[in-house]
């Protein structure tokens, strides 16, 4: 693809390639961000030069964005080879990067952070969009969860294209009305809080309870916003498709949401032409995402790391961790939000019964926490210390963002 741009845009690619592989090859990253701050600083049109002529699938949300890609380009992988941002560069320096590297792909699978949507979609001109949840993120400088909503909902209004949405998020449902063609997936919503007032008119959110306790309905109270029908839905570990066909999932990824992400990646393939038992040996090759969910052997125990950065995240994290001693880490630097009061939002009571330790620079900010959630706990200074504590057998890690990759170059270097 790339003999078919202008002298500019091939001068901008082979420099975007090119200071990736320096970044990689000193060690200071996998260069996804700073290749593609050097392309766009020589072509300001290569994303959308870049991207002309393939067949894009964009992902959003906040949470599960860079696994749900991850799936969803290992499903249209059943087509050919995909370009993809498997490391979460989602803005749009990580954008080009994924495209320079891949130039003669016919389809791309993007994860696109959730306030960078109307740019991706302009430049990129994507087939399908992804919509998977909203929920509060980074206080101290995120936009309010309705106002990117909002922004999604004027984002897809006019544009000829394919949204696949969660049907159970009423922000995301909103947000997604507004498309030509839409298809509803049952992905759930343990997380509540930013979504029991209704976008549009401002009445509450009445959820109606199964049996066990999940909400399989909900609507507004005061206008016709509701819970759209699901044409593909989730039955203990298998995907209903939109024809009634029942598919079993056998990930290596733990959890329900993960099984959630799969229906959501293969309802995206579908777009594709990509029919899900095509698709789903590829979904169970998938063992790790940039990191997360790996185990690492390490001193006699098996550790597995998981991300978890706002509070629907740690509610999934709970739910995919087993009873075993588990290492909390925190971290307040600017990619994970300077603000940790949403610590607060966060219960704890899953971690009852486990040993708990507690580590990170705002580790004191998470020990207030646990203590009003009458959760025991110690601190220990690192990591290692963290090990040395440890029994052998089976240990979580849960961690934010810069803590996470802290603790996963730490176990990199020992490897």
């Amino acid at each position: 693809m790339s003999t078919q741009l202008p002298v500019r845009a091939r001068l901008a690619v082979a420099a975007t390639r090119g200071v990736a592989a320096v970044s990689r090859a000193t060690g200071r990253g996998d260069g996804s961000v700073i290749g593609g701050r050097v392309g766009l600083g020589i072509d300001p049109r290569l994303l959308r030069r870049l991207a002309a002529g393939r067949q894009v699938a964009l992902v959003s949300g906040t949470n599960g964005k860079t696994t749900t890609t991850r799936l969803t380009a290992a499903a249209i992988g059943v087509l050919g080879q995909v370009a993809s941002n498997p490391f979460g560069a989602n803005l749009p320096n990580g954008h080009v990067s994924a495209l320079a590297l891949a130039p003669h792909t016919s389809y791309a699978a993007l994860e696109v952070d959730e306030h960078y949507l109307p740019h991706a979609c302009d430049a990129a001109r994507p087939r399908v969009i992804a919509m998977l949840n909203l929920t509060r993120d980074q206080l101290d400088r995120a936009m309010e969860v309705a106002m990117i909503a909002r922004l999604w909902r004027d984002t897809v209004r006019g544009r000829h294209l394919h949204v696949v949405a969660n049907a159970d998020d009423p922000l995301v449902v909103w947000a997604a009305d507004a498309a030509e063609e839409v298809s509803w997936v049952a992905a759930g919503q343990r997380w509540h809080d930013d979504s029991e007032v209704c976008p549009e008119c401002g009445s509450a959110i009445e959820r109606v309870p199964h049996a066990n306790g999940t909400a399989i309905h909900w609507r507004c109270t005061g206008c016709a916003l509701a819970r759209p029908n699901p044409q593909w839905t989730l039955d203990d570990e298998a995907v209903i498709d939109p024809d009634g066909n029942r598919h079993d999932v056998k990930l290596s990824l733990p959890g329900r949401v993960n099984r959630a992400n799969a229906m959501m990646a293969l309802a995206v393939a579908a777009r594709f032409g990509v029919r899900p038992n095509e698709a789903l040996p590829r979904l169970a090759e998938v063992t790790s995402v940039a990191g997360r969910y790996a185990v690492v052997e390490r001193d006699g125990k098996a550790i597995r790391l998981l991300l978890a950065k706002n509070p629907a995240g740690w509610l999934e994290a709970f739910d995919m961790a087993e009873q075993a001693p588990t290492l909390l880490c925190i971290n307040a630097r600017d990619p994970d939000g300077l603000d940790t009061s949403w610590l607060f939002d966060v219960d704890f009571a899953p971690l009852r019964g486990c040993r708990v330790l507690i580590s990170g620079e705002r580790a004191y900010d998470l020990g207030v926490r646990l203590a009003v959630n009458d959760i025991d706990f110690v601190h220990v200074r690192s990591f290692t210390d963290a090990l040395a504590t440890m029994p052998d057998g089976r240990a979580e890690v849960i961690a934010n963002y810069t803590a996470f990759q802290q603790i996963r170059a730490e176990l990199n270097r020992v490897d």
